[in-house]
């Protein structure tokens, strides 16, 4: 089961090793406003800088431990453990109900909750409990860099682009800007995963993902892949660009049940080791959701990172290049990664109305996102990124 999640065969470590998740760490560069004009013809597009010592020390701080705070999975038994049962079940390891969280309640049962260093050893001990984890922030950081403006953006250009409107894709991030006239929104379908919030992306990294693969080619501001398509917001990280595991595992379950077969989700995030968010993607892919994740920007192989390294047909783990096809020295590399797109230098939508320029890995999986809602997995190859540091070169992909 477990062991077929990842590339390689790797085993699951046992569930008390404590996990990390990162949020794909992107650089931001200043913010452009927005304009009704048509902007110029764009210019030679920017190469990659040789060393990005930002973006990937900003990747290295991530993953840091909630304290206190637990994902715990409920044992496969012949009968469902629901919620009245799982009441009791803590209550006989003398522990309050009212610290749960959150409820998972699609393939992965069981809750995100707060609990002593004494409630989870007792836990441990418990039958009817599978697996615990220790719950870890997801979290951007930004680096603030000049300004480069272009329409449709070199990134489109590579990869093509083509109109997408009628199309849905859903963005697991930090929400979208919903009144960006250069995107349409499903405000309805949209979901917030932080307490106290709207969908409204209120940090900016979400809005720039989502024009990427789906601004309007409307003459003015930036041209997405799949130009026109409407996005459905699933905020999981706050004003801050923070959030948790068990955020994202509630948003690819809402997903799951939202859903259909066929969808695309794009996931600008990645890092660490977290069996539970494997096995829910794993398990959305193996329904018929299509995923595009980001292989990360700490510069190392993404082998073991959650859930760029897990194995599926429909999951593309996505490196990161720059104008010229060369590999970005920020992404992650490996045996993981399917395909390589778009990352540096990207400009795209922003909050409140904006622009910006933005790298990382996080900017080159909606590419591949946009070319999975357009066409599916019937897309084309168009050459191999050079210097890649694992000595196999990724495919480019093209529409």
């Amino acid at each position: 089961m477990f062991s077929n999640l990842l590339r390689k065969g790797r085993r699951i470590i046992p569930y008390s090793l404590a996990i990390t998740l990162l949020f794909s760490a992107c650089k931001k560069e200043k913010e452009v406003e927005p304009t009704t004009q048509t902007p110029a013809k764009p210019t030679t597009p920017p190469s990659n800088d040789n060393k990005d010592e930002c973006l990937t020390a900003s990747a290295l701080n991530n993953g840091e431990v909630i304290p206190g705070q637990y994902i715990v999975k409920y044992a496969e038994t012949g009968e469902k453990l629901g919620t009245r049962a799982f009441h009791k079940v803590l209550r006989a390891n003398r522990i309050d109900p009212e610290k749960i969280l959150r409820t998972f309640d699609g393939n992965l049962k069981g809750v995100a909750i707060k609990l002593e260093s004494s409630e989870v050893e007792n836990l441990k001990k418990d039958p009817n409990i599978e697996l615990i984890e220790q719950d870890k922030i997801v979290s951007i950081s930004d680096c603030p860099a000049r300004v480069e403006y272009q329409a449709p953006g070199w990134g489109a250009n590579r990869v093509g682009h083509t109109e997408g409107s009628g199309k849905y894709v859903w963005v697991i991030d930090t929400g979208v800007d919903l009144s960006h006239p250069d995107l349409v929104v499903d405000a309805y379908k949209s979901k917030s995963f932080i307490s106290g919030t709207t969908v409204n992306d209120d940090h900016g990294h979400g809005t720039h993902v989502a024009g990427i693969i789906a601004a309007k080619d409307n003459g003015f501001g930036i041209v997405g892949v799949a130009s026109g398509a409407t996005v459905i917001a699933l905020k999981s990280m706050d004003a801050q660009g923070k959030g948790s595991i068990s955020n994202i595992i509630a948003a690819v379950q809402y997903i799951e049940k939202n859903g259909k077969a066929g969808d695309v989700i794009n996931m600008s995030l990645g890092g660490g080791y977290s069996p539970s968010l494997d096995k829910e993607v794993l398990n959305a892919a193996n329904k018929g959701f299509v995923f595009s994740v980001a292989a990360g920007n700490s510069a190392i192989s993404a082998d073991s990172s959650s859930p760029a390294k897990v194995n599926h047909p429909n999951i593309f783990t996505v490196s990161a290049m720059d104008s010229t096809d060369t590999y970005a020295s920020f992404s992650n590399y490996g045996k993981s990664v399917d395909y390589c797109a778009p990352g540096v230098k990207i400009v795209s939508t922003y909050k409140n109305g904006g622009y910006a320029t933005i790298s990382g890995t996080s900017m080159a999986a909606p590419h591949m996102a946009g070319i999975l809602l357009m066409r599916g997995k019937n897309f084309k190859k168009d050459g191999f990124v050079k210097n890649d540091p694992d000595g196999s070169a990724d495919p480019i992909p093209h529409l």
